[in-house]
């Protein structure tokens, strides 16, 4: 009789699969699509016959193939060009029809939601015509005429002369934007290229100086006054396309950086709070690669505001006529979007013709044909961890720490803008610090109970530990590096013998009752031209240093070396595994574990109005061939091993897109059970009552 039992269980499991079928998402008014094109369109005066080729079937015919429900398109881009006939501005040259009309109705004819593209920063003709309008250096110079005087005619070049949105230029904006809104029926205006950390000296930002009473040498005055008036720019044009349709989006790319090259942080100026979305635009194959995206997605959902993930088809980067990421690089950077709660979106380049890439369209196709059975079961979805990383404003800090939680499969969220950080269990701080306004926040957050581990200078602000690490500040190294021996509590997996830190701890002075988890071996000396030993760094010594590597005091684990800086650079696993085996002693009981190899990545959604959880899953191995990171083989992995631990009572499990069933069993407060078979993504839906 059991055999017969077997059987037929097996026949109904088997049937479940084959008739599941995976929930739709339901777009509400004023919201973009799930997927979506940014179809680039940056044509100069130099080429003729504009659009000459474009037919509405055709470019209906793309966008059905690449499945996709939303797309920017072009007003006005950076050649300063339009593509419908304007009053305000000056249509294409060699345009001779409403070409941004015709795309409209196209879209609008198949049920795709439209969003109109303008530049601001680069517009190449208007700053030709109006030279004044430029963004100038105090000396009256800027990077772009720079690099004119150093080029000769037919060297290839790299840039754009940069114009603030101020003075007639804002105007002139402010006009086109109303002309489109009275014209056109668009869902929203995306506006590119904003980059507030350029100081401006030109004529109408010194009368505007000169207005404010601030002192054009006043570096700190003029950067204030700056952000002042992208902030009016913002609000101004925010303000204009909500009275005309309060449910359009409003976008400003550029404001959901996070630094910029000068190590300017964007999260104080808070720009970011005009976007009715937050696009998150990144190239993972040439830009800061695969590992950005997952923390940019939970610092901006902390807005309360969709977030959009944005790549490109390309091989590298925008502007890239005939490059292609291969389609299962799309399909993993897609699923990937999902799996963080987001609305996906890939960059595309119209041809001058006006003829849509069709093979483009098939290898986002086969991404977006996916993405329509997982995005119920992603986007809008809230992450949901119980360790907490406070970012900082330090890149190398921020981007070391997230490849060494992600790399362990450590599900995190990032706390910065959330209210209440009570959930977390523990709390980490990075070398690169914390925020005046937050260390109270912080305080708080220990002495009720929370576990804070902490990096290097991190644990100090303005000399003074930012909660009580149990050592007190000494000063800065004695040499150029270090080694750590680690302590019993933290050696899991490491070597017994000193190692190296390319970048040696601070000194700090253990107080009463704290623990030393990890000692320093300080070498004989830094090496120097006319002081060496060897060809690299000098060896260490036979006795322990004074000073800890890492130190516990109650529920406040100290490590005295940026740990995060260093693998940033240097990605050695001994500092990756030594801070996780020291965040382990903290973090005792997380809502998930997974094993899986350390390109594996994990990340866990709630969806409370459909009392459920997701705990998606991927796995790709990005290659570094020449400057790029390139995804092209899509390992399958067997018998993932997962542990839950959830407050709500687990009613049913299933893998989606596929449906199939999986057997969890209760065992010491966690659910246990096994992932089968991953090849890319999987998403794991945790039912409760």
């Amino acid at each position: 009789m059991k055999p017969i039992v077997t059987i037929l269980t097996l026949i109904f499991i088997l049937a479940s699969c084959n008739n599941f079928e995976p929930e739709k998402l339901e777009r509400q008014p004023g919201q973009e699509g799930s997927r979506q094109i940014h179809l680039d369109f940056h044509t100069s005066e130099q080429l003729e016959n504009i659009g000459e080729h474009f037919n509405k079937k055709q470019f209906q015919e793309a966008l059905i193939a690449g499945n996709v429900n939303s797309i920017n398109i072009f007003a006005k881009g950076h050649h300063s060009w339009s593509y419908y006939p304007t009053k305000i501005g000056k249509m294409h040259p060699h345009l001779d029809f409403d070409l941004m009309g015709a795309q409209i109705e196209a879209c609008k004819e198949i049920g795709v939601s439209v969003q109109l593209y303008f530049t601001v920063g680069w517009s190449a003709t208007d700053a030709i015509n109006h030279p004044e309008w430029a963004v100038l250096r105090q000396d009256g110079s800027n990077d772009y005429r720079d690099m004119v005087k150093r080029l000769g005619d037919n060297e290839d070049f790299w840039g754009w002369e940069y114009l603030a949105p101020e003075g007639p230029y804002a105007e002139l904006i402010l006009a086109q934007t109303e002309e489109i809104l009275e014209n056109y029926d668009v869902d929203g205006i995306w506006y590119d290229i904003h980059q507030p950390e350029r100081l401006n000296y030109n004529a109408f930002s010194m009368k505007d100086l000169k207005k404010h009473g601030i002192d054009p040498n006043n570096r700190e005055a003029v950067r204030k006054r700056t952000n002042e008036r992208y902030h009016e720019f913002f609000q101004k044009t925010h303000d204009l396309i909500k009275s005309y349709d309060e449910d359009a989006s409003v976008y400003y790319n550029g404001t959901t950086r996070t630094y910029n090259d000068e190590n300017i942080s964007y999260f104080k100026y808070k720009f970011y709070q005009y976007n009715t979305k937050q696009d998150l635009e990144d190239l993972p194959t040439s830009w800061a690669g695969y590992d950005v995206f997952p923390w940019r997605s939970k610092y901006f959902a902390g807005t309360g505001k969709e977030v959009v993930a944005m790549s490109g088809k390309f091989h590298k980067s925008w502007g890239e006529f005939g490059g292609f990421k291969d389609k299962e690089a799309i399909l993993y950077e897609a699923a990937s979007m999902i799996a963080f709660g987001a609305n996906c979106n890939f960059g595309d380049q119209l041809h001058p013709s006006g003829i849509m890439d069709m093979a483009t369209y098939e290898n986002i196709g086969h991404a977006y044909d996916y993405v329509e059975k997982i995005e119920a079961y992603g986007i809008g979805g809230t992450s949901a961890a119980r360790t907490g990383l406070y970012v900082s404003e330090s890149k190398a800090a921020i981007e070391g720490t997230v490849n060494m939680l992600l790399e362990s499969q450590v599900n995190f969220n990032v706390v910065n803008l959330l209210d209440d950080w009570s959930e977390f269990e523990v709390l980490i701080v990075t070398s690169g610090g914390i925020m005046s306004r937050d260390l109270q926040k912080i305080r708080d957050y220990v002495q009720s109970g929370g576990k804070l581990i902490v990096m290097g200078k991190g644990a100090f602000l303005d000399g003074k530990p930012i909660a009580d690490i149990g050592a007190y500040f000494i000063g800065e190294a004695n040499y150029d590096i270090d080694y750590t021996i680690a302590g019993e509590e933290i050696i899991d997996g490491l070597v017994p013998s000193p190692f190296l830190n390319y970048n040696a701890a601070i000194r700090v002075k253990s107080e009463e009752g704290t623990e030393v988890l990890a000692k320093i071996r300080e070498p004989y000396f830094s090496r120097t031209i006319h002081h060496y030993t060897s060809h690299r760094n000098t060896p260490y010594r036979l006795e322990d240093a004074f000073h800890p590597a890492i130190t516990r005091n109650g529920n406040v684990i100290f490590l005295a070396h940026d740990l995060d800086k260093q693998y940033y650079s240097e990605g050695a696993r001994l500092q990756r595994d030594i801070f996780i085996n020291s965040l382990n002693l903290l973090r005792q009981t997380p809502y998930v574990e997974v094993d899986m190899p350390s390109m594996g990545r994990i990340n866990l959604l709630k969806q409370a109005e459909k009392n459920r959880y997701v705990l998606h899953l991927l796995y790709a191995s990005p290659i570094q061939r020449g400057s790029v990171r390139v995804i092209e083989d899509l390992v399958t992995l067997y018998d993932i091993p997962v542990s839950i631990h959830l407050e709500e009572n687990i009613k049913q499990a299933y893998l989606v897109p596929s449906g199939e069933k999986i057997r969890l069993k209760k065992q010491d407060g966690k659910w246990i059970g096994n992932i089968p078979e991953l090849t890319c993504h999987t998403g794991l839906v945790l039912e409760y009552e």
